[in-house]
């Protein structure tokens, strides 16, 4: 759901402009998210059939049905559903598709006339100093711990920087295989092959990462803000408003976008014990998250 959730957000903020959208999701995940469609009379939920791959279970659709050790199974399972998604974008003709790592969109949409944009829900600085063409890796499609270390070439000036073993880890998942593609490709070919590229954020915050990769890429890169949704009125249900009633500290629950789950507890745990304390709670937490590296986003 950390890919669909942004790309509802998006539609309703295109919604509310009045575009018309056509969304495609595997089929059971269609009522999870029918609540937070804001303009079901322009968002149109297309439910997709995500066809089994042997070695995962029956029904699975998303990387919530599954173990991490069986997301490149689902992503060989979800590329095997490029023949009905064009089925059905050749009867709707709309004018954009939106897209991140189904990197067979782009081809496929220049057949039928579409301009294809890669939304992408990782920030820009990510995506620039990973992903960067001037790595000159599009040939071979090989990242290793030593490329990632430095910043590519023309980086813009920033703190970023990853150790050995943050960078190992990088390589090690940009080259696994996903139904005989590495993620590294799948990634490259989407941003080479694209009209434009988007990003959920604000030139005041990360548009010098923005521009480096509008240079590097030779392309439109297309900010949408924040897209923050609107405050959710709906009522909390009852055994989360009692789990979160036994917290009595601030800060407490902590949100990570990525990051190992050994410095998420770490932090939790960190925190409990300063409630118990009156230690400085704001202080644990930069103590914590300065130690657990650029892959710990944040409380």
């Amino acid at each position: 759901m950390g890919h669909l959730t942004p790309y509802l957000h998006i539609s309703n903020r295109l919604a509310q402009r009045g575009h018309r959208i056509y969304f495609f999701m595997p089929t059971n995940t269609k009522p999870k998210l029918e609540q937070f469609n804001l303009h079901p009379y322009l968002i149109t939920f297309i439910p997709v059939t995500v066809p089994h791959v042997h070695g995962l279970p029956h029904g699975a659709e998303t990387t919530t049905d599954i173990s991490y050790p069986l997301h490149p199974l689902l992503m060989t399972a979800m590329d095997l559903t490029q023949p009905s998604i064009e089925a059905s974008l050749t009867a709707l003709k709309p004018h954009f598709i939106f897209f991140d790592l189904a990197h067979w969109v782009p081809a496929m949409a220049r057949r039928l006339g579409i301009k294809s944009i890669v939304y992408s829900v990782v920030s820009p600085a990510v995506v620039s100093y990973v992903f960067s063409p001037s790595r000159k890796l599009y040939d071979k499609y090989e990242l290793t711990e030593v490329d990632l270390v430095q910043p590519p070439i023309g980086f813009p000036p920033s703190s970023i920087k990853l150790s050995s073993h943050e960078a190992r880890g990088i390589a090690d998942q940009a080259l696994k295989q996903f139904g005989g593609i590495s993620f590294m490709a799948k990634i490259f070919i989407s941003q080479s092959d694209c009209d434009a590229i988007g990003f959920k954020v604000c030139e005041e915050i990360e548009g010098r990462f923005c521009d480096y990769i509008e240079k590097q890429l030779g392309k439109p890169v297309i900010l949408a803000g924040p897209v923050v949704p609107a405050p959710s009125n709906l009522t909390l249900e009852e055994r989360w408003k009692k789990w979160l009633g036994v917290c009595t500290w601030e800060g407490a629950v902590s949100r990570t976008c990525s990051g190992s789950g050994a410095h998420r507890y770490a932090l939790f745990r960190r925190l409990k014990t300063a409630s118990r304390s009156g230690e400085d709670r704001a202080g644990v937490a930069r103590r914590v998250s300065s130690r657990a590296g650029p892959e710990f986003v944040g409380a």
